[in-house]
């Protein structure tokens, strides 16, 4: 799978767990399967998201699908080694640059996603287990099935993902040599830094786009 082909899938399911439902004892499969119908039904219907309305898509993903992903895990399984030596400070810093890198590098795809059909497998997960994988393929029409499986863990909040595999591949994971090359050079500030400065080019292309 090509890197562009990853984050599209990806995007597709970042936002395929964007789920409205906020009852706690909801399984994980089942809020995967029950939120998926509907963010698919939204995409279809909303021309402006069809058409890529950056500031729509951008909002979509704020309401919806933040607040179904532990971005602190996240940050933690992408940065690695390093997080244990970052001090508190740091470790907000890092954890909001990365998901403001999520957020924007696949929302522009989400268009993209509004013919495919999902196929949500059943989860196992025991009495009182904590965590669990929700797997599921993206049937794409003309391509290939893409698998892709959740990592997901019970909080007080409920369930929340830490973690997307795309056809064998993790999305935290996929950033964590990046990371790890960028601390050794210039540290966890340094980390921050880029984070940073990658962010804030792109909300400046895409506002020059929209001009």
């Amino acid at each position: 799978m090509t890197f562009k082909l990853f984050k599209q899938a990806a995007s597709a399911a970042l936002f395929t767990l964007a789920a409205t439902s906020h009852a706690q004892e909801v399984a994980p499969d089942e809020l995967v399967r029950r939120t998926t119908t509907e963010v698919l039904n939204i995409i279809k219907a909303d021309k402006d998201l069809a058409n890529g309305d950056t500031r729509k898509i951008v909002q979509l993903a704020e309401e919806k699908v933040l607040p179904n992903f532990n971005f602190s895990r996240m940050t933690q399984l992408a940065v690695g080694r390093a997080w244990r030596d970052a001090t508190d400070a740091q470790k907000e810093a890092l954890t909001k640059e990365f998901r403001t890198l999520l957020v924007r590098t696949y929302s522009t795809s989400l268009s993209q996603y509004r013919n495919q059909t999902i196929e949500v497998k059943p989860a196992k997960v025991a009495a009182g287990e904590k965590e669990t994988v929700v797997k599921t393929q993206i049937n794409q029409p003309g391509g290939q099935p893409i698998p892709i499986d959740y990592s997901m863990e019970k909080t007080d909040k409920g369930w929340r993902a830490y973690d997307i595999v795309v056809d064998g591949v993790s999305l935290v994971t996929n950033y964590r040599s990046t990371f790890a090359e960028e601390v050794r050079k210039s540290g966890i500030d340094g980390l921050v830094k880029t984070l940073a400065d990658r962010n804030a080019k792109s909300a400046q292309g895409k506002s020059e786009a929209k001009k």
